[in-house]
């Protein structure tokens, strides 16, 4: 996949290119699907694939009072779209200036000058340009002019009968809920969070069970409190069976401002200070609690470690 981070270069698309535009925060199942169906229509046409997303959310530049939680930051969303076998990634700066541009002007830019567009696929609830004034009609209005088709796609729906639509909404609700299953079954993969491991308060090893500690950014969803199964993937792929601890550990604090995570890997030995890490999410085990006393965790965790080992055996 070739990123594209330059409105003003343009690649040569002797046949010109498929198209999809969004967020595409998480690269869901709903994404996956309006991308097969821009792959089936670029080999019909013998065209190049393209995705135009954004370098960070809209809402953070229009509306940052209520911008949600995101998915995964753009280095990890150019990594799943990658995946997802695309010729070209448009990464668009999405700054002040950018949020007031009409949206016919967008698509013209975008679309037409910079990907030569011979179809853009997108969601049935598409919206962009100034005002998120744009919709699908709106491209369609514009590839009567340019020469591209459009295609609306109706809302993915789970397949597991529960008729909820598949979206990044619906995901941060799960997460927020501590339904990391869910969150698996929306996206189609394990949620999962990343970051450079830390030196913490030590407590976990003094306690016997030393923790890897996690800190990720604070415009980035996490699961809920609680005490999950997961998988810790290092660096060099090696892969462990965790017990993760997501929240303010309030038998050792009182007031701790905010939640931290932390995967205790079973049956690993040795130092993890300064790697990536990525941690998969497999099942809720329990919510956080306050113990009496640090014997009472103790006893909770080798219960934890157990039914985590447990799980990630199934």
């Amino acid at each position: 996949m070739e990123i594209i981070r330059d409105l003003a270069w343009s690649p040569t698309l002797e046949q010109g290119s498929v198209v999809t535009v969004g967020e595409y925060d998480g690269v869901h199942r709903g994404h996956r699907t309006i991308i097969s169906e821009m792959h089936r229509l670029a080999a019909e046409r013998g065209c190049a694939t393209a995705v135009v997303t954004f370098d960070r959310h809209p809402a953070t530049v229009v509306r940052p009072e209520s911008a949600p939680l995101l998915l995964c930051d753009l280095d990890h969303k150019l990594e799943l779209l990658a995946e997802t076998g695309v010729d070209y990634t448009l990464v668009v700066e999405f700054t002040p200036e950018q949020a007031e541009v009409p949206a016919e002007i967008f698509a013209r830019q975008v679309l037409v000058d910079c990907l030569q567009a011979r179809a853009v696929v997108v969601g049935a609830d598409f919206h962009f340009g100034q005002g998120r004034r744009g919709s699908v009609q709106t491209l369609g209005a514009v590839g009567e002019e340019f020469g591209y088709q459009v295609i609306g796609l109706p809302l993915v729906k789970q397949l597991t009968g529960e008729g909820e639509v598949i979206s990044s909404t619906s995901i941060r609700t799960a997460l927020s809920d501590g339904d990391v299953e869910k969150a698996h079954r929306l996206l189609g993969r394990p949620f999962e969070v990343r970051g450079v491991v830390t030196p913490g308060d030590r407590r976990g090893r003094t306690i016997g069970f030393p923790t890897a500690n996690i800190p990720t950014t604070s415009d980035l969803q996490v699961p809920s409190d609680g005490v999950y199964a997961a998988w810790y993937i290092r660096d060099d792929g090696a892969q462990y069976p965790a017990a993760v601890n997501i929240g303010a550990r309030p038998t050792f604090y009182e007031d701790a401002d905010r939640s931290l995570i932390e995967a205790h890997l079973i049956g690993f030995r040795g130092d993890l200070y300064g790697e990536t890490a990525k941690v998969r999410f497999v099942r809720r085990l329990r919510s956080e609690r306050k113990f009496d006393g640090i014997e009472a965790l103790k006893e909770q965790l080798v219960k934890d470690v157990a039914d985590a080992a447990k799980c990630l055996s199934e």
